[in-house]
């Protein structure tokens, strides 16, 4: 029985709805195609990993709709649009979503992290079989990766997100309700400007 899952976000590479922060070094187009190729990325490492592990994966997707995103990605994936509300309700939207459908151990991940390797997802779901809560921290204060046992909403309520304190609020909710918490390296993301500069593909 295939019971994990890893979730990607991400979302249709439309100019100027995405990657909004990256348009001023870039251009609206240009920041839509680094969308599609940092997506494009994830998933190529993603289905590595079906080699090593009985794995579904899902796309979380905003913008377009589904027929945009599987002409773009492929017919043979599962996709669920990510829906209203702010990061934190879509996040608990998905994972509960997982759970509902049987899931033991969900990881989602978004696409900013051109650094992520198959191998830190396989470890996300190894460090699962111990941990309540796996977190791969982003340089920036964010987290990269999130991965749970059963649905938690508290860890994804009271957060500004796209802040230098999302990771250390999570922690601290965490420690709060007693979880056991484990954690991946330290990677970057690729949120502004700034960030460019450590592109790697």
């Amino acid at each position: 029985m295939n019971n994990q899952q890893l979730i990607i976000f991400t979302r249709y590479p439309e100019p100027g709805k995405t990657k909004t922060r990256l348009i001023p070094a870039l251009g609206a187009e240009g920041a839509a195609n680094l969308q599609s190729k940092m997506t494009e990325t994830t998933l190529i490492k993603a289905k590595k990993l079906l080699n090593r592990m009985s794995l579904s994966i899902e796309i979380r997707f905003a913008g377009g709709n589904l027929q945009l995103m599987k002409n773009w990605l492929g017919s043979d994936l599962k996709y669920q649009e990510q829906g209203t509300g702010d990061l934190g309700e879509r996040i608990t939207r998905a994972f509960e979503s997982a759970f509902n459908q049987g899931m033991k151990s969900v990881v989602i991940i978004g696409i900013d992290c051109p650094s992520l390797t198959p191998e830190i997802i396989l470890e996300a779901f190894a460090k699962l079989t111990q941990s309540d809560v796996v977190i791969g921290p982003a340089i920036d204060g964010g987290y990269y990766l999130i991965g749970l046992k059963k649905i938690i909403p508290e860890l994804f309520q009271g957060i500004n997100w796209g802040t230098s304190v999302v990771l250390s609020k999570t922690v601290a909710i965490a420690q709060n309700i007693n979880l056991a918490i484990d954690y991946l390296p330290e990677l970057s993301d690729i949120d502004r400007p700034e960030d460019l500069k450590k592109l790697q593909f």
